[in-house]
């Protein structure tokens, strides 16, 4: 097995812009694709991965420095430190015994869940494979027990590709991504919380009749409010809660140049994401329509999603909008919570990853800003909490897997870590005994989350074993009033055509 986990820490070391081609180049010629077209498409989706990746870069290399700013003014000196994403992966590759057969039995499960019809989603997202392995390790680690880590990180992936099958009808109506789902693991695992926080959402004042999203603020305010601009507008706010003190310090070039580039940093964000996310999706349409054409002539009752990164749906307005928006209100819970001895991490590095926290907190209500932010602060509230809690554990595997741990930090975690919903629930009870050095009101909020996210996974697929169908059944309630009459357009249109060829016919 060590030959093999040599081999697949070496393909995934090649990233997910070189894998991902590989992956959908051969996926294209099973599904019969010309291997002109296959190799096109695989370097189009490649490239929009690449593309992405550049623009998300920009988005940490300008929030970072600002960041480090705005915690500068707090003052906050917690002993967790948000040593970002790096470290849960590092954590999960340098379990080496489980990652071999994560892939392995994880790529055959797929698969045999495929021909069983217990899943329509083919996941090719293998990079981020490492999400199931960091399930597993937190439990082989704790227990010493490799078959129930394995277990562990096996069930993560089952549940995950059942979200994806759930989630794959709302993100296709409401992206306009065809034949396309995202079984990845930190942002679908909190579907089920955000839509049952949306629909609690419908019986608020204040958010029951609202229509907040970029359509309808653009619509009220013109200019001011493309995405661009706004971005830039929201950048250059954060750049002010950044560099501010400077000011009154008397360094105005440091601190006017600082508020600057966020705020055009920001603008060039919302821009560029969409355009990138564009691109990729002209690669995945050749790929997603060969696939159905395979699976219609083969089984024609069936339909198959191609399971991809959350990186597909960040860059929509809406998302980078609530995205920018969390920034401060992350570090406003992270002084907060600390305080009410609920959080104990100082977020960081992983604050330029909000936009992928974004996605299940305005997909239910359909791009709605302020329900999107209601819902996103209370997704960060959780994951600042669950990232302390695993803290402690997630320190001690750090170190076995030589992770270089940050000068001056007595523990790492990572807002990412506590992103990671599933592997909260499964690895509570093994590593709740070094998580009560936190104190009493700490271990009682985590628990109280703890049954919250469990209410919302019951409540969740409760509705859909009724036969409910989330993000479709009621999607004309949250949708603005231009896309009702631009989709009203569309049946008439569609009925005039059927009525012309019907009466040609005749």
């Amino acid at each position: 097995m060590g030959t093999v986990t040599t081999v697949i820490q070496y393909i995934l070391g090649l990233g997910a812009s070189v894998v991902l081609p590989i992956i959908i180049f051969l996926l294209s010629l099973f599904f019969r694709m010309k291997p002109g077209k296959a190799i096109r498409a695989a370097l189009t989706i490649g490239i929009g991965f690449i593309g992405i990746n550049l623009v998300i870069g920009l988005l940490t290399s300008t929030l970072g420095p600002a960041a480090q700013k705005m915690i500068e003014n707090t003052g906050l000196n917690l002993p967790i430190i948000d040593a970002g994403w790096p470290v849960a992966a590092a954590i999960s590759f340098g379990t080496a015994k489980v990652v071999p057969w994560i892939f392995i039995l994880g790529i055959a499960i797929n698969l045999g869940m495929i021909a069983l019809k217990w899943t329509s989603t083919l996941n090719v997202d293998m990079w981020n494979f490492w999400h199931f392995i960091f399930s597993s390790a937190f439990v082989y680690i704790a227990t010493g027990n490799f078959w129930l880590g394995l277990l562990i990180g096996l069930i993560t992936l089952v549940v995950v590709l059942k979200l994806a099958d759930i989630c794959a009808p709302v993100i296709q109506d409401y992206y306009k991504i065809p034949g396309v789902t995202t079984a990845h693991t930190d942002t679908v695992s909190w579907a089920p919380v955000g839509w049952c926080l949306n629909k609690v959402l419908d019986h608020v004042p204040g958010f029951r009749h609202n229509k907040m999203t970029p359509e309808y603020i653009q619509d009220k305010f013109g200019s001011w409010a493309e995405p661009m601009v706004m971005g830039t507008i929201l950048g250059a706010v954060i750049g002010l809660l950044a560099y501010f003190p400077d000011m009154t310090g008397g360094a105005w070039g440091t601190a006017i140049k600082g508020i600057v580039l966020v705020g055009i940093s920001m603008g060039g964000v919302m821009l560029l994401l969409p355009r990138m996310v564009a691109l990729l999706m002209e690669g995945l349409i050749p790929l997603s329509d060969a696939a159905q054409d395979w699976i219609k002539s083969r089984y024609p009752d069936r339909e198959l999603n191609i399971g991809l990164d959350a990186a597909i749906l960040v860059g929509y307005p809406a998302n980078m909008s609530v995205a920018i928006i969390l920034v401060p209100i992350t570090l406003a819970l992270g002084v907060l919570m600390s305080y009410l001895h609920l959080n104990q991490m100082l977020p960081f590095a992983d604050l330029a990853d909000t936009p992928f926290f974004a996605v299940w907190a305005t997909t239910w209500c359909r791009g709605n800003i302020a329900r999107g932010t209601a819902i996103g602060t209370f997704f960060v509230a959780c994951m600042l909490t669950i990232g302390t809690f695993m803290a402690p554990a997630t320190t001690i595997l750090a170190h076995q897997a030589n992770f270089t741990i940050p000068q001056g930090a007595s523990q790492i975690s990572s807002i990412d870590s506590g992103a990671h919903l599933i592997a909260y629930f499964f690895a509570f009870f093994f590593v709740f005994a070094q998580a009560k050095a936190y104190g009493t009101a700490f271990i009682v909020w985590s628990i109280i989350l703890l049954a919250i996210a469990l209410v919302c996974y019951v409540t969740f697929f409760a509705h859909v074993i009724r036969g409910g169908k989330p993000g479709i059944e009621d999607r004309e309630q949250y949708m603005s009033a231009d896309e009702l009459e631009a989709e009203e357009e569309e049946r008439k249109a569609l009925a005039e055509a059927e009525a012309q060829g019907a009466g040609a016919g005749w």
